[in-house]
């Protein structure tokens, strides 16, 4: 079977959720659901249940109901209630799907679900990152990057929101070609654009590559999903790395960049080291309440290559935990394990 890349898939996707709008609109008809606390909240808690991808993931996973979410919370919905006090009810319905991918947007707030972090340590610290990269490092684009002393190259992403291109990749990575390994941090990227993610991934694998599956809502039933379509990442047609790489995450590694820690796990001679990661396994799409605030939430299940799903995140190979010792003797400890596993030269 012919595998398609990602951004093909990306425009499909886009042509199928253009084509959805018209039924996200019906759902929140003023006709059918008035400006009202209670009509704000049943158009809230519809628009879920006909597009929310996740249901029967969460509750095989953590025992969701949303029946009964709909029977506990339209309880406390009173015609009376103010602005913020429906806010606040819908934000804790919200929180139920434990989904970073899902906010309720408003001109004061914005109701967000960031367990998937905030529970967690950082294992990042800006303070010792700036020992590393020192003064004299060099950007493109969105990549910081520096030879390391004992030669190994480093490559900081914060966020895969910042548009990188196939120029920048070439130069930085011929800038590191003579280093004897890379080591990829990309601790606390909270993801971006998928694009980013394929085309820098794509510099690590010399052919196509299986790397996970999408689906997309056919219905408005909980089950209601097309068939398994297939991911794949192609190599670059510009420089590809032929040395042992790590990546570093930590569990602030959320959607695209989640994404691109799945396509690297599928890659030759990649090792990841740190923390689970945060997840975000949803492709997020938009709608709105009568009263106007925005609902973004996950439309579009994504798996990885065993058709499991990454909702919650991703294990590491090397699970490392920055340790309060090495902090005081201003090392970062997931740097250094990457170093003594590039230096080693085996993973």
């Amino acid at each position: 079977m012919k595998h398609r890349s990602l951004s093909q898939y990306l425009a499909a996707l886009t042509m199928l959720l253009m084509a959805l709008t018209p039924l996200l609109t019906a759902c929140v008809d003023e006709d059918e659901y008035a400006d009202t606390p209670a009509g704000n909240f049943e158009a809230l808690w519809r628009i879920l249940d006909e597009h929310y991808c996740f249901f029967d993931y969460k509750r095989q996973t953590i025992g969701l109901d949303w029946d009964e979410v709909h029977a506990r919370y339209a309880a406390r919905f009173e015609n009376d209630m103010t602005n913020a006090q429906q806010f606040e009810v819908m934000a804790d319905m919200l929180s139920e799907l434990r989904d970073g991918h899902v906010n309720l947007y408003t001109s004061f707030d914005m109701a967000r679900n960031w367990s998937w972090q905030e529970d967690y340590p950082a294992n990042v610290s800006d303070t010792l990152l700036r020992r590393y990269l020192g003064t004299d490092y060099k950007i493109a684009s969105g990549l910081y990057y520096r030879v390391l002393d004992d030669n190994v190259g480093y490559v900081r992403y914060t966020s895969f929101s910042n548009e990188i291109g196939g120029g920048n990749l070439d130069d930085v990575l011929f800038a590191l070609a003579p280093c004897r390994g890379l080591i990829i941090d990309i601790r606390g990227n909270g993801g971006g654009m998928l694009t980013m993610a394929e085309m820098l991934a794509g510099r690590f694998t010399d052919e196509p590559l299986l790397v996970g599956y999408m689906q997309h809502k056919t219905g408005k039933g909980h089950n209601d999903f097309s068939k398994m379509e297939p991911q794949t990442l192609k190599p670059s047609s510009g420089i590809r790395w032929q040395k042992d790489v790590v990546v570093l995450t930590n569990r602030g590694v959320f959607s695209a960049a989640n994404e691109f820690v799945k396509y690297m796990k599928r890659c030759p001679r990649v090792t990841i080291v740190g923390d689970r990661t945060g997840g975000g396994a949803g492709m997020p799409f938009s709608s709105q309440l009568p009263c106007g605030w925005s609902i973004r939430f996950s439309a579009c299940p994504i798996y990885d290559a065993d058709h499991q799903s990454t909702e919650f995140g991703i294990d590491p190979d090397y699970n490392v935990q920055q340790t309060d010792a090495d902090f005081a003797r201003g090392r970062d400890t997931l740097i250094e394990f990457a170093r003594r596993l590039l230096t080693a030269g085996k993973k």
